[in-house]
């Protein structure tokens, strides 16, 4: 059989969404599976030992019909049997509708005439998690599970590190304590504390705990990260001189240290497959049973506002909802770091 999963979408979706090759993998050994996701994105699944080829995309040009058009050719002439679309875009779907192959999977438009033939198994979202392994994981098995029946699911995302990478030394002179990796900042604004609020918890952590604190942030929000750095009373202890600059870089430094603390986003998916402890902020708007995964209030810990404030949303109109959604500071700032803190320290005392 020959397989093709589609995920344009980011970093931790990509990552997920591996679970299906994995699964099919392991009952069907001699498929070839073949796995388009942005290039951004390709660091999580390298060296996958499931994945045969990984189809690189590019979000900006995928946009353009031309190139789209070109792609839709491509994928029809590769014959596949079976492709899975986990996140339905509408590029994804044009490309299911035009393969020619036997199975398509992918989950039903919400819109009442969203649903023009594009999957030949249009699959109903799930509309909550009945698994610790969060909703996001149980949506895609349950996509897998359309192309057959499958018994024995690993639900566990893998991040597969050669001898060699495990062996760089990615921490340089910091290897005398242990290494807390801060995500600072989200993977966009909307899933971004206020930076007093996260250098408030920075300058907790180095006050109370004799450890390092390695700060995390994408390439673009280096500006962004040092104005962070210079509101943080505590310095000493903040590595700023050790930096990821690609995805498959922050893996291998993730891989070397204790814990990760973070604003929620990939790198909480990244460090949950090299199974480290994950202490995780959502954002306001983000549903947390859709992207909380493997959580035991331990090992695995996260806080949500509305965990703390459960009647919050109760007054806001579906508009207001909307502009919230647009920018939830207003909602961040209520989620303060005397609400996290507490949380934070008992989560660091059992994993440090």
């Amino acid at each position: 059989m020959k397989v093709l999963i589609i995920q344009n979408k980011r970093i931790g979706d990509v990552l997920i969404s591996s679970l299906i090759a994995n699964n099919y993998k392991a009952r069907h050994p001699d498929s070839e599976i073949h796995f388009m996701a942005y290039d951004f994105t390709h660091g999580v699944l390298q060296n996958n030992p499931n994945i045969d080829k990984i189809i690189s995309i590019n979000d900006k040009e995928l946009k353009k019909l031309p190139v789209l058009l070109k792609l839709i050719r491509t994928v029809k002439k590769e014959k596949y049997d079976i492709i899975f679309d986990p996140y339905s875009k509408t590029q994804s779907k044009l490309i299911c509708k035009f393969s020619g192959a036997k199975q398509t999977i992918g989950h039903k438009s919400r819109k009442k005439l969203g649903n023009w033939g594009y999957y030949t198994h249009p699959i109903a979202i799930s509309k909550e998690k009945t698994k610790i392994c969060g909703k996001a994981i149980e949506d895609r098995i349950h996509l897998l599970q359309q192309a057959e029946t499958f018994s024995n699911i690993d639900y566990v995302p893998k991040l597969f590190l050669t001898d060699e990478e495990k062996s760089e030394n990615q921490l340089g002179n910091y290897t005398d304590k242990k290494v807390i990796v801060f995500g600072i900042l989200g993977s966009t604004p909307q899933k971004s504390m206020p930076y007093n609020y996260v250098a408030k918890m920075v300058d907790f952590i180095a006050n109370q705990y004799d450890a390092y604190i390695l700060f995390n942030y994408a390439p673009h929000q280096k500006a962004e990260a040092e104005k962070i750095y210079a509101l943080c009373q505590n310095k000493a202890n903040i590595i700023l001189d050790i930096y990821a600059p690609s995805i498959r870089d922050f893996i291998k430094v993730m891989n070397q240290c204790s814990v990760l603390v973070s604003n929620e986003g990939g790198s909480v998916h990244i460090a949950k497959a090299l199974n480290k402890p994950t202490f995780t902020i959502f954002s306001p708007y983000v549903n947390k049973d859709h992207w909380a995964s493997f959580e035991d209030g331990k090992f695995h810990h996260s806080v949500h506002l509305l965990e703390m404030r459960p009647n919050l949303f109760d007054s806001f109109t579906f508009e207001e909802c909307k502009r919230i959604e647009k920018n939830p500071d207003e909602l961040y700032k209520q989620l303060t770091p005397e609400m996290i803190i507490p949380e934070l320290d008992i989560f660091l005392k059992n994993n440090l």
